[in-house]
């Protein structure tokens, strides 16, 4: 055993009443949630929670952080207001903290840059510090069995920055919150490579690009990321063509009107959860224009104009190939060549180019692939999918009472189409601590125990091998 490590059989391990894995802006928002819990609840009420995050520090899409690009979503939709227009972490007291509050009112808008909005995310986890822990991997939660039943779950992590390297231990925790995030969704029989990137990666591999000997870039994709990534290409390399790939016959614009937003109050995921299954599916595909495979009305416009100034100049530098297929990519010096096909006349066709960028969207982590033997104990529906509770926690047989929460695009089958959006993190974070506090026993104080942040800063976990319980291999 390294010097300076015990086992969990040598040295009091709190037990945690919920550990949040991800900490992306809904555990963050669950975090918030939380700690204004434990500031007006007594003492034996309040919950001991600690916050697993992979990234060596807090992010949320930086790849995507293009200037001046805005978010989708109004300012009032932030991690809180929803639920409590109080809190300090509203994103007006963020704006009155850094001095920019009447120059914010002065722009007229409900829609902040994303680098701003960005930065206030950030600005929120940085109260959050000694409760995450960054660069540490959980690698499977595993039931506490005790009589054929759980109380309790143990989360299996992986931790860098230790003097040997990596170190694996677990956490003891009566609930867990999966909020893991989503990962990129690649066309068939294309991987990610040096000139072959996902639009996530944007603005790190443009800064990575030494050589441009093709003087293109091939943009897959007609959502917003896709136009976002066509329109900062063409702006950041004025010698270079992009060509922007699609199966549609143009860009179409996202429905951002009053009623459709509807479909974003928090009592539409009330009515979505009670509704009979035919009606989820007739939901999904009504509504799917106000957020998948869609782009802001002034973005089209803009680059609609862009193509038509060319064709006036007698250039095509931004060149849209409408109802066209990525049908392949090849490795070639100094780049891929995208092979493309016409779904019109069948015509193939190769686009030599500086970068082969995928805009082609997200898929969710599947929580299985972490639940170890908790995904026998879990409850399905008649199409495999998992069971999931209106206050988002994952359904089990009755013997298992440790809790698994599960946020984000998992839950849009019985949740709706929020699910993996930010206008209803606010209230659903506040669910979600509702939950654990109702099915979480009182006990003493949570001053009287250590902090997770301190036993994971000082190193104080459960080693791997034999002497650490719940210890499993990496995903």
């Amino acid at each position: 055993m390294p010097a300076g490590h015990a086992s969990i059989a040598q040295r009091k391990t709190p037990i945690h009443d919920v550990v949040g894995i991800g900490f992306g802006p809904a555990n963050l928002a669950l975090a918030i949630a939380v700690q204004e819990h434990n500031e007006r609840s007594a003492p034996e009420q309040r919950l001991r929670s600690a916050f697993l995050e992979r990234q060596p520090g807090f992010g949320w899409h930086r790849g995507m952080l293009i200037e001046g690009a805005t978010m989708q979503v109004s300012f009032l939709k932030d991690l809180v207001t929803m639920r409590d227009p109080g809190s300090r972490y509203t994103f007006l007291r963020y704006l009155h903290e850094r001095e920019r509050l009447i120059d914010f009112i002065n722009q007229k808008s409900f829609f902040p840059t994303r680098v701003e909005f960005h930065d206030y995310l950030a600005w929120c986890a940085a109260s959050f510090s000694e409760q995450v822990s960054y660069g540490c991997e959980a690698l499977s939660v595993r039931p506490v069995e005790q009589d054929g039943g759980a109380t309790h779950l143990d989360v299996a992590l992986r931790t860098a920055g230790s003097a040997s390297g990596e170190t694996e231990a677990s956490l003891r925790t009566r609930n867990v919150v999966l909020s893991t995030g989503l990962r990129p969704r690649l066309p068939e029989g294309v991987s990610l490579g040096e000139h072959v990137w996902h639009n996530r990666d944007l603005l790190f591999r443009t800064q990575e690009l030494k050589e441009r000997p093709h003087r293109r870039f091939t943009v897959v994709g007609a959502g917003q990321s896709a136009a976002e990534t066509a329109d900062y290409l063409y702006r950041t390399f004025p010698d270079a063509e992009v060509c922007a790939v699609f199966t549609r016959y143009g860009y179409s614009p996202a429905d951002d009107s009053p009623f459709a937003n509807r479909i974003f109050d928090p009592s539409a995921v009330d009515d979505f959860y009670e509704a009979p299954e035919a009606v989820k599916r007739a939901l999904l595909g009504y509504h799917g224009n106000t957020n998948y495979s869609v782009v802001d009305g002034e973005l089209i416009e803009q680059l609609y104009r862009t193509v038509y100034q060319e064709k006036v100049a007698g250039t095509e530098r931004l060149r849209i190939l409408r109802t066209t297929a990525l049908t392949g990519v090849e490795e070639i010096p100094n780049g891929s060549r995208a092979i493309v096909t016409s779904l019109t006349t069948g015509e193939r066709f190769p686009l030599d180019s500086d970068a082969v960028v995928l805009a082609t969207g997200y898929r969710p982590h599947d929580p299985r692939e972490l639940l170890g033997p908790l995904v026998d104990r879990c409850l399905t529906d008649g199409q495999g999918r998992l069971r999931i509770d209106r206050d988002h926690r994952l359904l089990t047989d009755e013997r298992i009472t440790a809790g698994v929460y599960l946020q984000g695009a998992v839950t849009e089958h019985t949740h709706g189409i929020t699910s993996s959006l930010l206008s209803t993190l606010a209230v659903r974070s506040g669910e979600i601590r509702d939950a654990l506090v109702s099915r979480t026993p009182a006990g003493p104080p949570v001053e009287a125990r250590a902090e997770a942040a301190e036993l994971l800063d000082d190193q104080a976990l459960a080693p791997s091998g034999a002497e650490a319980a719940g210890v499993a291999p990496g995903r």
